[in-house]
């Protein structure tokens, strides 16, 4: 990692940001989760009974995730209709799922 991009380094991080840094890594910090902004991510914005249909994931287990995405700020819902629609509301958890996945799939966590 280049030293002079790394915000870590630089001591430049305030506490609130690392307070939202690490309740962002808290809240990705599940397999469930990561699979729902894993979705979310290709579709853009999904129903909820889309989710639990391509998860396979009960739909207490699925509505559970979304509310507390949606609380962390992760996630937007819209009613339409019956139907409530999710979307990625912050795009910084997309950059490390991204991040983590580049590490994994070279083999740097095996």
């Amino acid at each position: 990692m280049n030293s002079e991009k790394s915000c870590l380094r630089q001591g430049k991080l305030k506490v609130e940001a690392l307070e939202r840094a690490a309740q962002t890594l808290k809240m990705l910090a599940h397999p469930q989760r990561l699979r729902i902004i894993e979705i979310l991510e290709r579709e853009q914005e999904v129903p909820v009974h889309a989710l639990i249909e391509e998860t396979g994931f009960p739909q207490a287990v699925v509505s559970q995730h979304l509310n507390q995405m949606r609380r962390a700020g992760l996630l937007s819902a819209r009613r339409q209709g019956k139907e409530v629609w999710y979307s990625i509301t912050d795009p910084r958890a997309l950059s490390i799922l991204n991040c983590i996945c580049t590490h994994c799939s070279t083999g740097d966590f095996e």
